[in-house]
């Protein structure tokens, strides 16, 4: 499934300093969809090339950060549960600046 992730406020830093990605992401054996829970686990162990604890905190990303699927802020849609679709965008956003 093919998809685009971009990386913002600082979050960037954590892949190399690249900000869009176009991947291309298997869904899970056995699962009949791909959820933002699986993406995130493929998200960490394939774009984050530093300093994970930044992004993840357990099986989610930690507080702090907005996540829109196609511009739709996560929480509307169902959170770790949100059904990634072929061509979907995802952004990643950390609201949170040093001072």
């Amino acid at each position: 499934m093919q998809l685009t992730v971009e990386f913002g406020g600082g979050l960037e830093l954590l892949c190399d300093s690249v900000k869009i990605h176009n991947v291309n992401v298997n869904v899970p054996n056995g699962a009949e969809k791909l959820t933002m829970r699986d993406f995130l686990t493929w998200v960490r162990q394939n774009l984050i090339k530093e300093r994970p604890e930044m992004f993840i905190k357990g099986d989610t990303v930690r507080p702090g950060i907005l996540v829109l699927v196609n511009d739709c802020d996560w929480e509307l849609s169902g959170q770790l549960e949100t059904t990634l679709e072929e061509k979907d965008v995802v952004v990643f956003i950390s609201t949170l600046h040093g001072g």
